[in-house]
Parts: C-alpha cells; sequence; structure tokens
C-alpha cells in the first residue's frame, strides 16, 4: 500500500472517530425525553424544540462552517467542533430552566455537531473522488452507529445516576475522544483530486452558482422530505414505544427499546457504506429508489404489527437500514453533479434540508399527535414522503441531472455561469 493510499485510509479512520464522538446528541436523545419532561415539568412537545433546535442549527449554520473550514482547514475547525459539541453535554448538566436546556443542549450541541458533521464529510469527499458514495457513507456511518457503544451505557446511567450526572459524565468523555481524533486530519493534497474529478464534472461548481440550479434545488426538496420522515421516527421512538406497550417489554432477554435504539444505530451506520457503495456501482438515483421504497415497506409493516415486541425490535432496523443512506447518497449525488472543489461548502447548503427536516420531524410530529390522538397519522405522513421521494429520484432527478450533465459537456467551460443553467 503506498503511502498516499495509507493516508488516505487514515484520514477516513479518523473521521468515523469524529463523527462517533458527536453522534449521541441526537440518536440518545429519545432517553433523555421522559426523565427531562420530568426535570422540568413540560410536555413532548415543548421538550422536543430542544431537539429541534440540536438538529436545525447543526444544518443551518453548516454553509457558514463549510466555509470556515474551506478557508482554515479541517483540523482546526473539526477540533474545535468536538469541544462545543462535548461541552454541550456537560453544561446541560447544570440546566435549572427549560429556556437553560434549549440554550445548551440544543443550541451548543447543534453548531457543535455540525461543524464537525460537515467537516469531515466534506473532507472525505475529496480524499476518495472515484469512491464519493462508499465514502460518505462510511464517515456518516459513524455519526448513525458511534450511538451503539453508548445507548445500554447511557440507559443505565439514567436510571442509577440521574440525568444531570449521565449528561455531564459523556460530554467530557465525548469531547476529549473526537478533540483527540481531529488532531491527525489533513486536507489532501491537490494532485489527490486530479484526474478523477475531470471525469466526473467538467467544471467545479460554487455555492452561489449551484443555488442557482434546479437540479441543486430538487436534491434540497428530496433531502428534506427523507429527513422528516426519517426524524419523525428517530425523535419520538420512546414516546411511541410506551403507547404502542413495547417501553417495558423484554425481547432476547433484554429491554425492548434500548435493544431496538441499538439494533437502529447500527443498521443506521450500515445502510451508509452499504448503499454508498451500491450507488457506486448502479447509480445514485436507482439506489435512492430502492432505499427509499424499502423503508415505506419497512414502516408500514412496523405499524401494521406494532403490538408485538419481537417484531417492532427487529423492523425498527430495517426502517433504519432505509433511511440513513440519504446522509450517503446526497451529498455523493451533490459532488457528482457540481465538482468536488467547493465540496464542503455545497454540502453544507444541501445539509439545511435536514434541518428543516428537523421541524417537521420534531415538534410538529409530536403536535400532530397530540391533536390527534393517534400515531397512525404521523407514520402516514412518514410513509407517503418516503414513497414521493423515490419516485422523484426515478422520474424527476435522474433525466434532471442526465440534461443537466449534457449541458455542461455542451458548454465546455466556454461559458461562465452568470445564471440557472438551461434545463
Amino acid at each position: 500500500m503506498s503511502q498516499s493510499v495509507r493516508a488516505r485510509w487514515i484520514q477516513l479512520v479518523l473521521g468515523l472517530v469524529c463523527m462517533m464522538s458527536i453522534s449521541s446528541p441526537q440518536y440518545i436523545w429519545t432517553l433523555f425525553t421522559k426523565p427531562l419532561a420530568a426535570k422540568f415539568g413540560v410536555t413532548l412537545p415543548e421538550l422536543q424544540v430542544t431537539f429541534s433546535l440540536l438538529v436545525f442549527l447543526q444544518a443551518f449554520l453548516s454553509p457558514f462552517q463549510g466555509s470556515l473550514i474551506d478557508r482554515f482547514g479541517a483540523r482546526t475547525l473539526i477540533s474545535l467542533g468536538t469541544i462545543v459539541a462535548g461541552s454541550s453535554w456537560i453544561l446541560a448538566s447544570y440546566a435549572n430552566s427549560e429556556a437553560m436546556l434549549y440554550l445548551t443542549y440544543g443550541v451548543l450541541g447543534g453548531i457543535g455537531t455540525g461543524i464537525v458533521y460537515v467537516g469531515v464529510v466534506g473532507l472525505v469527499v475529496r480524499w476518495f473522488p472515484e469512491r464519493r458514495g462508499f465514502a460518505a457513507g462510511v464517515a456518516a456511518a459513524g455519526y448513525g452507529m458511534g450511538a451503539i457503544v453508548t445507548t445500554f451505557p447511557i440507559a443505565a446511567s439514567l436510571k442509577t445516576q440521574g440525568v444531570e450526572s449521565t449528561l455531564w459524565t459523556y460530554g467530557i468523555v465525548f469531547a476529549v475522544v473526537g478533540f483527540l481524533a481531529a488532531q491527525g486530519l489533513r486536507m489532501p493534497p491537490d494532485t489527490a483530486l486530479a484526474g478523477s474529478d475531470a471525469a466526473l464534472s467538467s467544471r467545479d461548481r460554487s455555492p452561489s452558482q449551484i443555488l442557482r440550479t434546479p437540479v441543486f434545488w430538487l436534491m434540497f426538496v428530496m433531502m428534506t422530505m427523507m429527513a422528516t420522515s426519517g426524524l419523525m421516527v428517530t425523535s419520538q421512538m420512546a414516546s411511541f414505544a410506551a403507547d404502542f406497550g413495547i417501553s417495558n417489554a423484554v425481547v432476547f432477554g433484554l429491554a425492548a427499546l434500548p435493544l431496538a435504539l441499538t439494533i437502529d444505530r447500527f443498521c443506521n451506520g450500515l445502510t451508509r457504506p452499504l448503499f454508498g457503495f451500491i450507488s457506486d456501482r448502479i447509480g445514485r438515483e436507482q439506489t435512492m429508489f430502492v432505499a427509499f421504497s424499502l423503508e415505506a415497506v419497512a414502516m408500514t409493516a412496523w405499524l401494521t404489527l406494532r403490538g408485538d415486541p419481537t417484531l417492532f425490535v427487529l423492523l425498527s432496523g430495517v426502517v433504519f437500514l432505509g433511511w440513513g443512506e440519504i446522509f450517503s447518497l446526497f451529498p455523493a449525488t451533490l459532488t457528482d453533479t457540481f465538482g468536488s472543489r467547493f465540496a464542503t461548502a455545497n454540502y453544507g447548503w444541501l445539509y439545511i434540508s435536514f434541518g428543516v427536516g428537523s421541524v417537521f420531524g420534531g415538534p410538529l410530529a409530536a403536535l400532530l399527535h397530540q391533536h390527534t390522538g393517534s400515531w397512525i397519522p404521523v407514520f402516514g405522513t412518514a410513509i407517503s414522503l418516503d414513497v414521493l421521494t423515490a419516485l422523484l429520484a426515478l422520474l424527476v432527478l435522474k433525466p434532471l441531472r442526465q440534461r443537466f450533465a449534457q449541458s455542461d459537456r455542451v458548454l465546455g467551460g466556454q461559458q461562465d455561469m452568470a445564471g440557472a443553467i438551461p434545463l
């Protein structure tokens, strides 16, 4: 293995560890909802504002964060992000009001995790220009699977140590692990991107250019819909598990909810490199259709068979297998379409869609349940979004990207992007 090849695999592993260090604030949140609601005496929709702030700010500030990373380098900004993310839990342990929880867990957590997430994804797609789907998937897998190692320990700590001690202890652990991993991150040399990019995109597009193209906004809408669908499940799982009578069930000798969350983290991580790898070979849009349809079918079966604890646990994993790949398919598709020179900043703009989805998938989904008294409308909305996005991938996104690429070849670098390319 040559030194350059070894270097990029080291970068991928370090990025994976950084992602693991920031995964728990989002994916373990559902375990905190009941104790925090009891502590502050608030309703679930009020408490879910914390989750929405975390996810929305993680996404909403990402264009600015991506530009800073492109300017100052991955190591500096990602190191800062890991410290901020860990500190959000440490400070949240001292929160004595709902507003302080919003500010610490929500706002600071969103800022810190956003820096790390966008920075790592933007970095690895540069190191692996010919395997963008796989590389983005491996990095994103760290975010999806990182909570595997913390789900049962945090669940146990909440029971024995309480919410304040749990937040404080694990906040320190996350900050230290993430910061140490970030010290080895490096931007690739220019030669790492030579050749491959020319074959994939005739010209690199900056954020100001991609924002004027219909293909970008179609991807934005599609990722928003899929983010909404997945976050409806991620943020509400403990609540609807209780309503389905699953919370106190035992499956395979283990508590059903922590077991389901652990399986979900594994599937949510596995799907990212898996479908990224598949998309590198059969195409992005075809892979989207298969994956999004899988989630729709699994979620329908999950709702239909919700009274069986064992099926609840197993089907939850299939649902996440069909959802988590959005974090490899969309950044890879974006970079394929617009080039890698501005990959981090461009993905920052697309990642805002995840923040929009957090609003619909968090408090608005909780309000829908509160007003209807049932989780069926929430699940029905999520399933409909899955089906619609799967169809858009094949019927609209694929031909639109083909026309965009054809336009690229015709222009051949002879025309500056003064406005949108006519499609």
